[in-house]
């Protein structure tokens, strides 16, 4: 029975199995955890059961790109990205492009807000951000904005709702409406231009300076500017609530003392850097610098995109309650055309045509389609702008989560500087262990061709080492002399040693003593040399 041998893993097979191993086990374990969870706030979902429909924000990507039909949309350049807002000072063209962070479920790190702060003060770009929660509190900070940790609720400026029968539903001060401006801080604004509701002509020419808009949001947190030596900047709060309004953390109850009340509650702040360089075709046609403005937007509540409060005619469905219904007078609650501090119907139509029509100009204002050091074949033409919607701060679904969550790890690690020498020092370090734990290598023999090694089975016995020198040198004799196998073996030994002549070596192929190690060495050099 012939004897078989064990193999054994060679240790890149063993990495491999620990790799493929750890890789499968990550999966199952980011699917169990994602299991449970539907995609909410996505561009993409246009099929979402029951309300989950509602919470998307794939109208929103209808407006502000192209309709299937391609006869509607602003039609600007739709992108999105899944892995990291690390990636965004590496786009093209970063001061016409515009990121778009919806309802984060997960904080940002230090790494990530440090590069939307260079993506807007040092390379022009663009954001909105849109939160009810802490989560925007890191990106928040870096440009001197706070997020609070609770819902505003407001008993002067909330709207009505009513269900499928239309009947009214509980009031909820957390459901509110506010008039928002497009560029201009609340306080500096004349009174002639509050009260003067915008159009839809002046949203699609961009005159938007002096009017305002009404915005609805769903369950906003409050954010305050906060004082900041930074002279780069220029902060306007587009949106505020009533003056009646406080931060939700202990109830509904004003005289709560663990109710804070700030004093002036903003729902929308924007914040410009002005004069920053940037590369592009300049309006004479050459490419060169051109001067532009890095923007941000923090909205106080990420709802104000989804398809509820986006579309007119979603709100309508879902009950959202115009001004002109019964409900604000029978209750005795103000709405925004007839609140001091709202729009006033003689000046212009006051209806809410949706929450689109404000972020349209919002977007619209923020871009550099006003910019006249740019060429006009780009500020004329909406598409040589983009627009990118990060899916990397919510749950995606269960069959894309894990992808979703291995490239943003990539990324993250590979964009971050200590990061990354991190993980070279750690690869330096698990190379070193495997050098350590590697065993002596087998030898190795030459197989005419340098790109193909094979291993021999055994090493050499030690005891054959002088057979073997002995069959290599009457090798080296016959190939020299010009012999067939069959005609050396049929030579005497004298014919041999009258063609080895050298004493030396006609003693090792003739006498019958052992040599050892020594000998064989020193004789080895007399066999190379020897014929030549």
């Amino acid at each position: 029975m012939a004897e078989t041998e064990k193999t054994k893993l060679s240790v890149e097979k063993k990495l491999m199995v620990g790799l493929v191993v750890s890789i499968l086990l990550s999966t199952v374990l980011i699917v169990l955890a994602s299991s449970s969870k539907e995609t909410v706030f996505s561009p993409y979902v246009r099929d979402a059961d029951g309300d989950y429909q509602y919470q998307q924000l794939s109208k929103m990507r209808d407006t502000l790109g192209e309709s299937d039909d391609g006869k509607s949309g602003e039609k600007y350049s739709i992108y999105n990205t899944m892995s990291t807002p690390m990636l965004v000072n590496d786009w093209q063209d970063p001061h016409r492009t515009m990121l778009i962070i919806a309802a984060p479920e997960k904080p940002f790190d230090a790494a990530e807000a440090q590069a939307i702060h260079d993506f807007v003060t040092e390379k022009g770009g663009k954001v909105i951000l849109a939160a009810n929660s802490t989560n925007a509190k890191r990106v928040a900070e870096e440009f001197g904005v706070l997020y609070f940790d609770a819902p505003v609720s407001d008993a002067k400026w909330y709207y009505e709702v009513t269900d499928a029968t239309g009947g009214r539903l509980a009031p909820q001060e957390t459901r509110l409406w506010s008039v928002a401006s497009v560029s201009e801080d609340l306080d500096l604004m004349d009174e002639a231009s509050l009260r003067t509701p915008c159009t839809e002509v002046e949203v699609s020419s961009g005159a938007t300076d002096n009017c305002r808009m009404p915005v609805l949001f769903h369950s906003p947190t409050a954010i305050q500017v906060l004082d900041v030596e930074d002279d780069s900047r220029e902060v306007s709060v587009l949106a505020s609530a009533s003056d009646q309004a406080f931060v939700a953390r202990s109830g509904f109850d004003i005289n709560n003392v663990a109710n804070p009340k700030t004093g002036k509650t903003d729902l929308i702040v924007r914040i410009d850097y002005p004069n920053i360089d940037a590369y592009d075709t300049k309006s004479d046609g050459d490419n060169g610098e051109v001067s532009v403005t890095g923007s941000i937007v923090f909205v106080s509540d990420h709802s104000v995109f989804a398809n509820h409060l986006w579309d007119a005619g979603d709100a309508d469905l879902t009950g959202k309650q115009q001004c002109g219904s019964d409900l604000y007078q029978e209750n005795g609650h103000t709405c925004w055309d007839t609140d001091p501090d709202g729009l006033v119907a003689a000046q212009g139509d006051t209806a809410w045509l949706g929450n689109q029509l404000y972020f349209r100009a919002l977007i619209r204002d923020m871009m550099e389609f006003d910019n006249d050091e740019l060429s006009l074949q780009i500020t004329r033409n909406t598409d040589e702008f983009n627009i990118v919607f990060d899916e990397s701060r919510h749950v995606s679904s269960v069959a894309t989560q894990p992808f979703t969550e291995a490239i943003g790890a990539v990324v993250l690690l590979t964009s971050d500087a200590y990061l990354k020498w991190l993980i070279i020092l750690n690869l330096f370090a698990l190379l070193a262990i495997a050098i350590m734990v590697v065993p002596e290598k087998e030898n190795w023999r030459h197989v005419f061709d340098l790109t193909r090694f094979r291993e021999r089975p055994n090493k050499v016995d030690s005891s054959l080492y002088q057979v073997r020198t002995r069959e290599a040198f009457l090798s080296k004799v016959r190939q020299f002399n010009d012999l067939t196998r069959d005609e050396f073996a049929r030579k005497t030994p004298a014919e041999i040693m009258q063609m080895v002549r050298d004493p030396r070596l006609v003693e090792l192929v003739s006498s019958a003593r052992s040599y050892s190690n020594e000998e064989l060495r020193d004789i080895i050099p007399l066999i190379r040399r020897w014929g030549n």
